[in-house]
């Protein structure tokens, strides 16, 4: 078993592909004005893509390297930039993923390690995205997980994945109680593709005098038509003795998106999203008091704009648009000394990916 370069084959010899390998980087750098005033170099209020405000910044530069055997693969990504800095763990702040998985037979794997995050409508970063920034409810989504994958492949339309993890967006355990996770997505021939993720754990901490097991819910569709693309999504989620009114009862929230890209030419697109979040117990988001002096959590819509030119293939330069607005009595922002219920935000990014090396391990039977 060797990598071959070149070489005299005899007809009575074959080369086989036994794994492949690759390197690969990309890069985000980004500008951003927000209308909250959260003092110079902090995070803005949802931080994930493009966090600080009237400031030049770098979203992600990371490199991943992949290895795909007849039965090991791997995968390991390592990341540096404000994503790292403002939602990843603070403990393994570099790795964004690192697992190795062994096959069972011939469609069904088991992976182990550090996983990016199986759930939700949208992915993490911009090169992934129709848009830059991600919804509310991509935000408090987890991003990150650590456990057990069961990969099953039954046909090229079909997978299934099945999880034991140690939480809701957790590398590391916070208690003795495991959780679980489930994924099925399914693509039909005519650019339609479908998709159900699920959770079920109790991430409370050790000594918590009452249990709070979450079974949170996403569902979400893929539509293409030539130069159409759609994509929308939500969440439903219940968690257990997690009521502010009635604190002994089941609380539940909910939210959704819609993103609509429109490809004007090969290298212009525009698109618009709109999305809602509605969390009144605040078990998944955040607690406050409103005017009222009553204790809810986040309630909010949102809608983004924006505009997308493509230089190369494997690049992209944005400028997009969002105004998120709270409840009628949810003052979390502030600007221009008042304290106000929205914010207008304006993103510039521009990204790139690309190889770094690519190879194929071989080895001859004669």
């Amino acid at each position: 078993m060797h990598c071959i370069s070149f070489s005299l084959i005899s007809d009575a010899q074959k080369i086989d592909t036994i794994a492949t390998y690759s390197i690969s980087a990309y890069v985000d750098g980004y500008y951003a004005h927000y209308t909250d005033s959260v003092g110079i170099g902090n995070f803005q209020k949802f931080p994930t893509v493009s966090p600080r405000s009237n400031s030049f910044g770098l979203n992600t530069m990371q490199f991943t390297g992949r290895y795909d055997g007849e039965r090991i693969r791997a995968i390991t990504t390592i990341h540096f930039g404000d994503i790292a800095q403002s939602v990843w763990s603070k403990t393994y702040n570099f790795i964004q993923e690192a697992h190795l998985g062994v096959k069972i037979c011939k469609t069904l794997w088991l992976d182990a390690g550090f996983f990016r995050t199986y759930f939700g409508t949208e992915y993490l970063l911009p090169v992934e995205n129709i848009t830059s920034s991600v919804s509310v409810g991509t935000y408090y989504e987890p991003y990150y997980e650590s456990g057990l994958r069961l990969n099953f492949d039954p046909t090229k339309q079909l997978e299934i994945n099945l999880f034991l993890l140690n939480g809701y967006g957790l590398f590391e355990d916070n208690n003795n109680k495991k959780s679980f996770g489930a994924g099925v997505t399914y693509a039909f021939s005519n650019g339609v593709g479908i998709g159900y993720t699920n959770y079920l754990g109790d991430d409370s901490p050790p000594g918590d005098s009452l249990p709070h097991l979450r079974f949170h819910q996403n569902a979400f569709i893929n539509y293409q038509y030539r130069k159409i693309t759609i994509q929308a999504g939500g969440d439903f989620g219940l968690q257990q003795n997690s009521n502010i009114v009635a604190p002994h009862k089941t609380a539940s929230m909910y939210s959704g998106l819609a993103t609509i890209k429109y490809q004007c030419i090969k290298w212009l697109a525009v698109y618009a999203r709109g999305e809602i979040f509605h969390d009144p117990n605040g078990f998944i988001s955040t607690v406050i008091t409103d005017q009222g002096g009553k204790f809810t959590g986040y309630k909010l819509w949102g809608v983004t704009a924006g505009i997308e030119y493509k230089p190369m293939e494997n690049s992209y330069i944005r400028l997009e648009t969002r105004r998120l607005q709270m409840d009628q009595d949810q003052n979390i922002f502030h600007y221009n000394g008042q304290d106000r219920n929205y914010r207008w935000e304006i993103l510039f990014n521009v990204g790139i990916s690309f190889s770094l090396l690519k190879g194929i391990q071989t080895k001859i039977n004669s």
